[in-house]
């Protein structure tokens, strides 16, 4: 079934009516929207005439609702808000989120990168609510796809022509051991003489894990991995309570264990990170999406 509304009834005359009816005076209202006295005056009467009935009845010199002009008025109340509602709704799926950003990030970036980035975003943009939601490489990608987030704090993805990545800083993969054994004290350490050690390991879809196994690839041996976990920082306590060694970057050093130290490997080993902030091409002009992008920029030392 089609709907058909009279071409004088727009959005526009029914905010005036919202306004005369809160107000009760055409000068109020005039006053209120910034308008003249007869522009409210015309769109109440076009209003009565795509209505085609009597929405108000004059009193001396005072233009009084009737019924029919207060059950108009509750209906534009209730469109007028959906309109609003599906306008923001509309801007949010273009890209364009005026009151807040989402951010997703590695665990990893959360004891240094990610405070600052929130800081500087809350200097920036004070009325801009940050939301900050946590997960592997794989997942944070799906994410930014499906508009679950905004933008990103991860490594590069591979072969995503869809996503713009703003590089941040390059971070090497470290040996992980816990004080007193062998490797601790080493200048470097020969991944290729650790084939009898027993290792512990991210999940599939962390870029630590690619870079674990990458290292080993290197190494040219299946590392014996006796447990697996879904975050960094279980893995770091891992590590400290003697489970197993394991392969870390080296940004989180300053959330390590006390007991846990990260010894270089030897250069032949050595995997390299290019931790970014990332987003979908098709937001580039999203306003709040250039603030962080001018705040990443501007404090790349700072975040690294």
């Amino acid at each position: 079934m089609t709907f058909l509304v009279d071409e004088e009834i727009t959005f526009r005359k029914l905010e005036i009516l919202l306004a005369f009816m809160e107000t009760g005076n055409l000068a109020r209202t005039a006053e209120k929207l910034d308008i003249s006295t007869v522009s409210v005056h015309r769109a109440l009467h076009s209003l009565e005439t795509g209505a085609r009935c009597a929405l108000f009845r004059l009193e001396g010199r005072n233009l009084l609702p009737t019924d029919a002009a207060r059950t108009l008025a509750d209906v534009a109340r209730e469109v007028v808000r959906t309109m609003s509602e599906g306008v923001r709704a509309t801007r949010e799926v273009a890209g364009y989120s005026a009151d807040r950003i989402r951010i997703g990030s590695l665990y990893s970036l959360t004891s240094r990168t990610v405070p600052k980035v929130i800081m500087g975003m809350k200097l920036r943009k004070p009325d801009l609510h940050t939301e900050l939601v946590l997960g592997s490489n794989a997942d944070l990608l799906q994410k930014l796809r499906d508009g679950a987030v905004d933008a990103v704090l991860m490594a590069i993805p591979d072969d995503a022509q869809d996503v713009e990545s703003e590089p941040l800083f390059e971070d090497d993969i470290f040996f992980a051991a816990p004080t007193g054994s062998r490797y601790a004290e080493m200048a470097e350490v020969d991944l290729g003489a650790c084939r009898h050690e027993r290792f512990v390991s991210l999940s599939e879809g962390f870029v630590t894990y690619s870079g674990f196994m990458e290292s080993f690839r290197i190494a040219d041996f299946t590392p014996d991995v006796v447990m697996r976990t879904g975050d960094i920082f279980s893995l770091m306590n891992l590590v400290s309570g003697g489970v197993g060694y394991t392969l870390l970057p080296g940004r989180v050093r300053g959330a390590l264990p006390q007991n846990v130290r990260l010894v270089p490997l030897q250069p032949k080993y050595l995997v390299r990170q290019t931790i970014a902030v990332n987003f979908l091409r098709t937001r580039e002009r999203d306003p709040n999406l250039l603030a962080l992008l001018a705040l990443c920029r501007s404090s790349k030392a700072e975040l690294a």
